[in-house]
C-alpha cells in the first residue's frame, strides 16, 4: 500500500519533494512487506480434516446412524449413533477416514 502511495506522491508533488516521499514511502512500504512475513511465516498451518473436530454443523440427511452433515461449508458423511434428524445442530467429535463422528448439541 506504502509503494502505490509512493508512487503517486511521485507524480503529484513539486520536484525536490516528489524524490523525498518516494524514498521514505518506498522504504516504508518495504518494512511493511518484511513484518508481514514474519508475522505470516509465524502462524501454524491449519490443513486437513483434522481441522473439522469440534465444529459445528447442521444435518443434512438424517443421521440414523449414517446420514449427511454441513460442516465448515461442506457437506460430509456422517455416523451418529444417538442419531439426530434433519436441521439438528451436531457437533463433530472425531474423524474416521472420510466419515465424521458426531454428537447431537443440546
Amino acid at each position: 500500500m506504502l509503494i502505490a502511495l509512493a508512487i503517486i506522491l511521485l507524480f503529484l508533488l513539486p520536484d525536490p519533494w516528489n524524490i523525498v516521499a518516494f524514498v521514505v514511502c518506498g522504504i516504508l512500504g518495504v518494512g511493511e512487506l518484511y513484518a508481514w512475513n514474519r508475522t505470516v511465516r509465524r502462524r501454524r498451518k491449519t490443513v486437513g480434516v483434522q481441522t473439522l473436530v469440534g465444529k459445528i454443523g447442521e444435518v443434512r440427511v438424517a443421521c440414523r446412524p449414517v446420514g449427511q452433515v454441513f460442516v465448515n461449508g461442506e457437506l460430509w458423511r456422517a455416523r451418529c449413533e444417538d442419531g439426530a434428524d434433519e436441521g439438528t445442530r451436531v457437533r463433530v467429535a472425531r474423524v474416521d477416514g472420510l466419515t465424521l463422528e458426531v454428537t447431537a448439541v443440546p
